[in-house]
C-alpha cells in the first residue's frame, strides 16, 4: 500500500489555498509574508516559472511557518524536484498513472489534479481520497461538483479553476469541499508595484 498518498494533514484548518506564480525570486519572500500576513498560512508556488524551486527554496528556509507545496507538478521528475527543493507537498492539474504510483511511495503527498468520474476512480484505486477539480468552473462549477461528489462519496475536493471571490461561498458550502485553490488574492498589478 502507499506511504503518502495526499494524506489532508497539510490542508487542516486551511479553507483557502493561494496559488502563487512567481516570476522574480525577489517577490517570493514578499508574496509568502503578505499571505502570512493575511491569515494564509498554505501556499501553492507553480512550477510554471524559472524561478519557482528556488523560490519555494527561499520561503522555507526563511518562513519556517509556512506550508509550502508545489504545483504544476506535472511528472515524476518533477515531483523530486520539487520535494529536493523543500516543497510540502505537490499539486499536478491532472493525473498520469506514472506519477499517481510515483507519488504513493513518495516523502511528499500528492494533490492530483481530476477532470472526470473516471479519473475520480482512478486516483480512488491508487488510494488518494482528496483531489484537486481542475479547471472547477470550465468544468460546471458548483452543480458538476455537486453531481460528481453524490456518485463518489469518500472523495474530498480541493476546485481550482476560475474560483472568484463571487463564487467562492458557494464552493465552500460543499460538504465534500475541503479548501478552495486560486490567485484572486495575489493580483498581478499588486505583485507588479511590490
Amino acid at each position: 500500500m502507499t506511504t503518502q498518498p495526499c494524506a489532508p494533514e497539510w490542508l487542516a484548518g486551511c479553507r483557502l489555498l493561494p496559488v502563487m506564480v512567481i516570476e522574480n525570486l525577489e517577490q517570493a519572500i514578499p508574496m509568502a509574508e503578505a499571505l502570512l500576513a493575511g491569515g494564509l498560512g498554505v501556499f501553492e508556488v507553480t512550477l510554471r516559472t524559472p524561478v519557482a524551486l528556488a523560490a519555494i527554496e527561499q520561503i522555507r528556509r526563511y518562513l519556517p511557518e509556512a506550508v509550502v507545496g508545489a504545483g504544476t507538478v506535472l511528472d515524476a521528475g518533477l515531483y523530486d524536484a520539487a520535494l529536493a527543493s523543500g516543497a510540502q507537498f505537490a499539486v499536478s492539474p491532472g493525473s498520469t498513472t506514472a506519477l499517481l504510483q510515483h507519488a504513493r511511495i513518495g516523502a511528499m503527498p500528492l494533490l492530483p489534479g481530476v477532470a472526470t468520474p473516471s479519473e475520480v476512480m482512478q486516483a480512488r484505486e491508487l488510494g488518494y481520497s482528496l483531489v484537486k477539480f481542475f479547471p472547477a468552473q470550465a468544468l460546471g462549477g458548483v452543480t458538476a461538483l455537486k453531481a460528481m461528489s453524490a456518485a463518489l462519496p469518500g472523495v474530498s475536493f480541493c476546485p481550482t479553476g476560475g474560483i472568484t471571490p463571487e463564487n467562492l461561498g458557494a464552493y465552500l458550502t460543499l460538504p465534500s469541499v475541503v479548501a478552495v485553490g486560486g490567485s484572486w488574492m495575489l493580483p498581478a498589478e499588486a505583485i507588479k508595484n511590490g
